[in-house]
């Protein structure tokens, strides 16, 4: 059987669906391996995906109900058993504080934390744990546990399983598409999990880093190259997960831009994206692409770019605004010469853009560049493991962004692709040659107060846009 046709097959078996919620929910109770599975995530998506099926509620919410409570019990029996040993434990013996705050919570709320535990995702498969390492009584905490898990789990099932019955009312799939649809957004949620850990495991506190840097030490070379990348910046850290991303993204780049360019005739994902993206009768789709469209375009980055270059300006972070404003200058020199080079007919020409070629998408690649910086300059005042939501959110804005250039078939997906690799390049270089310049950080000289005024002025302006200014 195809892969395609597998992974389909497996995604909309109902019985395989209740059996991933209640394996999802048992792994991300658990106080080891919760601590790295992204629940809420898997579960809205599998909920999501019983809704379009019309699989049973019921059954449902009886696996999580019952993969909750006996995750939470495995961890309060772990905790119970293995206290004084707990702390020596990978990973607890390298972030001792994820334990001292589960701790702290379980003081100041007592045997209530078991049940708002369950619902804060920093601390939720730790609390089990320290409910057993404090000697909670058995019979309370199987209590509370059992309480808590009855609202639990509808709370994190329901809205995703009515997201995915009302999905077929708000967009009509034509036949044959739903597979690959399937299989573009496992990738892409693939994809970002991997950037995610590929950044974790590339900080200062990783083993792969302590490593490169013990071996940096043993050669002059090396050891000048290693110093001459950390001398101004605070933290005496060197960008390895942004110089990791640049040469995976350029390799992937040039081998994608040789397939393009050497095919000549559009792939089969490109086909099965356009049949299902620039459907007439897609009215929702459409509508969302025109806000996006015009969010995404040249004069909607500077709208929303405008507020933060003035202040970057007025507070005189210089590295940071040449930085921006290079990125940007980078990116058009970049498309430009790209486009005309590779020479790829669009799908469809509208009157405004003839004469133009369609790889690599620039609207992609702007997407990429400006979500993608902006997350990096909010995550570099931010801790080791907070800064995965600023990044989680900007792949999401992107990816939206990107996507919706198929809906008016002026770009083909693996344009979308092109354009996103060659905005990791570009981004990822950027924030190379900012870690070397940089004195300060940018996040720690802007206020709350500011933050909130700035975007609003960002919000503002690109509503006058979208409203007002037309298409460019």
């Amino acid at each position: 059987m195809h892969p395609v046709a597998l992974i389909d097959q497996w995604a909309h078996n109902p019985t395989v669906l209740i059996l991933i919620v209640g394996i999802v929910a048992l792994l991300e109770s658990l106080a080891l391996i919760g601590l790295m599975v992204p629940g809420v995530v898997m579960l809205t998506a599998a909920a999501s995906l019983a809704g379009h099926d019309q699989t049973s509620i019921t059954l449902l919410m009886i696996s999580a109900f019952a993969g909750a409570v006996i995750g939470d019990s495995a961890s309060y029996w772990l905790g119970r058993t293995q206290r004084d040993r707990l702390r020596g434990w990978w990973p607890f013996h390298r972030y001792p504080q994820w334990v001292d705050k589960g701790e702290r919570f379980f003081t100041r709320h007592g045997a209530l934390s078991v049940a708002f535990g369950r619902f804060v995702g920093p601390v939720r498969p730790i609390i089990p744990m320290v409910a057993g390492m404090m000697h909670m009584p058995p019979t309370r905490f199987l209590t509370v546990n059992v309480l808590s898990a009855l609202f639990w789990a509808p709370a994190y099932l329901l809205p995703g399983y009515y997201l995915g019955r009302s999905w077929q009312r708000l967009v009509h799939l034509p036949s044959g598409t739903e597979q690959w649809l399937s299989v573009m957004m496992l990738t892409l949620i693939v994809l970002g999990f991997a950037l995610s850990w590929l950044r974790r495991r590339l900080d200062r506190d990783s083993l792969v880093y302590r490593g490169l840097l013990m071996k940096a030490r043993r050669y002059r070379l090396s050891r000048r190259l290693w110093l001459s990348l950390r001398q101004k910046r605070i933290r005496g850290e060197i960008p390895l997960a942004s110089i990791a991303l640049l040469l995976t993204a350029i390799l992937a780049f040039i081998g994608w831009t040789w397939l393009v360019a050497g095919l000549k005739q559009p792939f089969a994902m490109d086909v099965a994206a356009q049949s299902f993206f620039s459907r007439p009768d897609n009215a929702v789709l459409m509508r969302a692409s025109i806000i996006m469209d015009r969010v995404g375009d040249a004069i909607g980055i500077m709208a929303m770019l405008l507020p933060w270059l003035i202040w970057l300006l007025w507070r005189k972070r210089l590295a940071a605004l040449i930085h921006w404003g290079g990125a940007l200058v980078l990116l058009s020199f970049s498309n430009t010469l790209l486009k005309h080079w590779v020479g790829r007919a669009r799908p469809e020409t509208p009157e405004h853009l003839i004469g133009s070629f369609s790889y690599p998408s620039a609207h992609a690649s702007t997407a990429v560049v400006f979500w993608g910086l902006s997350a990096a300059f909010i995550a570099e005042g931010l801790s080791s493991r907070a800064r995965r939501w600023p990044y989680w959110v900007a792949i999401m804005a992107a990816s939206v962004v990107a996507l919706s250039r198929l809906t008016f078939g002026v770009h083909w997906l693996s344009d979308i692709v092109g354009g996103a690799l060659l905005g990791l390049i570009i981004c990822s270089a950027t924030r190379i040659s900012y870690h070397f310049f940089a004195h300060r950080y940018v996040a720690g000289a802007v206020q709350r107060r500011q933050i909130v005024l700035l975007t609003l002025a960002s919000l503002v302006m690109v509503i006058v846009r979208i409203v007002w200014l037309p298409a460019f």
